[in-house]
């Protein structure tokens, strides 16, 4: 890999790396020694000098910790994530949770882009079939019928004009429907990812739920994996709260923990969050009654994960067969708007 690639290892690569680590810490290899067969097995694969870099620095300082934060590939939750596993001599079970999270994350991401790309694909061909239509085909139509019939009715005339302005309103509202996800797209990538956000969930309510039941999934993932580790409830927030990459996310872990320092108990301060729905917040009380507040939040995790997939097939199958009415209305329109004269001329012969 070029030095110039400072690119983020994909969920799907973070996994498995995760994975490896684990397997290596469970099968009581040292680490440095793990680390540098790990390297070897990449061969020329893509990842190599990223995975040799790491194996060189386990191997100069012993820590995973130390051979990781200082590598742009790696993305900084885990690399927080491991420093936590290694002061909590858990390396292993971090490794592991790790694992399941970025698995979890490439699921979601393949669910959201899947459903961004296949509407973006209906949407041009919607385009390019109408404009085919409106630039190539209609004006051939016309040109037969002046020859048939030596022009048009009154009525043809509006029928023709009525199916040309169908054409073009629904192509520039799909065309613009088209750039303006481009656009957020792009502006999700840079400074202003914050302010396309809260555009899109005003405009956007599904996205909104979506969102919330994301960050309620990250939540519980982190909370569980710290809890699970062994580190107090109070320290498991304040980490939790400084590795989480959403903003609200991060401000909800921070609002339990202010409620847990002015007396309010673990269940209460998360339901007043707004975090989870009334039936995951008893969940979330059953847990904390019974001392197992990370299995439940681990079940949380999984829960919510599913229904923001479910959530997603769901928008999908909405804006799919919206995208094809829409397609059906403008091509009958301008069909309609060339048969009908052409029916009224033959009947006329």
């Amino acid at each position: 890999m070029s030095k110039k690639d400072k690119r983020t290892l994909s969920a799907a690569e973070l996994s498995t790396f995760c994975g490896q680590v684990a397997l290596i810490l469970e099968a009581g290899l040292p680490l440095y020694d793990g680390m540098e067969t790990l390297a070897g097995t990449e061969g020329d694969g893509e990842n190599r000098d990223v995975y040799a870099s790491a194996s060189k620095g386990v191997t100069e300082t012993g820590s995973l910790y130390e051979a990781l934060k200082d590598d742009s590939h790696w993305p900084a939750y885990l690399v927080e994530m491991v420093r936590i596993g290694e002061r909590s001599g858990q390396l292993e079970q971090v490794m592991r949770g790790l694992e399941k999270y970025y698995a979890r994350e490439d699921r979601i991401h393949s669910s959201v882009v899947s459903a961004v790309t296949y509407p973006l694909v209906l949407g041009a061909m919607l385009i390019l079939i109408v404009l085919i239509l409106l630039w190539r085909v209609l004006p051939v139509f016309r040109r037969v019928l002046d020859s048939m019939g030596g022009g048009m009715s009154g009525s043809g005339n509006v029928m023709m004009r009525l199916g040309v302005i169908v054409g073009w309103v629904v192509l520039v509202l799909a065309a613009l429907a088209i750039i303006a996800v481009i656009v957020a797209l792009i502006l999700l990538r840079t400074k202003h990812r914050d302010r396309v956000i809260q555009l899109m969930q005003k405009v956007f309510p599904p996205y909104q739920q979506l969102t919330k039941k994301l960050s309620a999934s990250r939540v519980a993932g982190v909370l569980s994996m710290m809890l699970s580790s062994g580190f107090p409830t109070d320290e498991a927030l304040e980490m939790t709260s400084h590795i989480l990459s959403d903003k609200d996310a991060s401000a909800s872990v921070t609002d339990i923990r202010t409620q847990l320092e002015q007396g309010e108990g673990f269940a209460e301060a998360i339901s007043n969050t707004g975090l989870f729905d009334d039936l995951q917040n008893r969940m979330i009380k059953m847990g904390s009654a019974t001392g197992r507040e990370d299995q439940v939040l681990a079940k949380l995790a999984e829960l919510n994960e599913e229904q923001v997939e479910e959530r997603i097939s769901r928008l999908v199958s909405i804006i799919e067969p919206t995208l094809v009415a829409l397609l059906s209305v403008a091509i009958g329109a301008v069909l309609m708007a060339v048969m009908l004269p052409m029916a009224g001329i033959l009947s006329s012969l």
